[in-house]
Formats: structure tokens, sequence, C-alpha cells
């Protein structure tokens, strides 16, 4: 029985070599994708380009602290991964509008449910810490 239907999660029931080899990590895709939506800005932007597009201006007033640099370094990686789309409009000066692809719109349920998740027990986890 698949992992899909035994009422297990998919990244429990899949057997993992003991130790994990360090190659095998690196090159795994979960890994991959966990690194960019596990950095500082990657998950924000995507939430708001989950509602529309925004220009680049736009998006930056629009997120208190990020550096234009650090912004634009996160959206060509976004970019890059096929997750968001860059249209440049021919206006002087030119104007820059992002939005999400479908493949990162299909990222935002994953996405909701480990916000609900994190919403969810968030008591537990403050508790925990507190205990710790």
């Amino acid at each position: 029985m698949s992992g899909t239907h035994s009422g297990v999660p998919s990244m429990v029931s899949t057997p993992l070599p003991n130790p994990v080899p360090a190659a095998e990590h690196e090159q795994c895709p979960v890994t991959d994708v966990l690194r960019r939506v596990g950095d500082k800005w990657s998950v924000l932007v995507i939430v708001l380009l989950g509602t529309r597009p925004y220009r680049f201006n736009e998006l930056h007033r629009g997120i208190e602290t990020i550096s234009q640099r650090m912004l634009t370094r996160t959206l060509r990686g976004l970019e890059a991964d096929g997750l968001v789309h860059r249209e440049v409009h021919p206006t002087v000066p030119p104007s820059v509008e992002y939005s999400l692809t479908p493949l990162g719109r299909t990222l935002l349920v994953p996405l909701s449910a480990l916000a609900d998740w994190a919403v969810q027990h968030q008591p537990e986890i403050a508790a925990a810490r507190r205990a710790h």
C-alpha cells in the first residue's frame, strides 16, 4: 500500500538509508525546495504575489525591512526556480511587474497547510520553548 493511502505521511513511509549520505541529502528535491522557501523572504514574497501581481517598488514598499538588493536576489531566485514571472513593460522608464507562475501558485497550497499548522500549534511550541 502506498504512503498516500495508508494514513502514513509519504515522507515517513519512504525508507531512508542510515546514515543518510551527505550527497543524497544535498541532491534531494525536498532539501532543494526547503532551501528556497526556508530563507528569510521567499515565503512572504510568494504570499504577496499570490494575491495579485506587483511592480517592484510596490512590492518593496510592501515589505518593511527588505532591502532592494535582497528583494532583487529573492525575486531572481524565485524566477530561476520557475515560481515567479517577471514582465518588463515598455514604458519610460520601464516598469517591471512580478506575478506567480502556475507552478508558483501550486506552492500556495502546501505553504497554506504549513501556515495553518504553525498557527494551530504555536501555543504548544511556545510552551515547549519556555519549558526547555
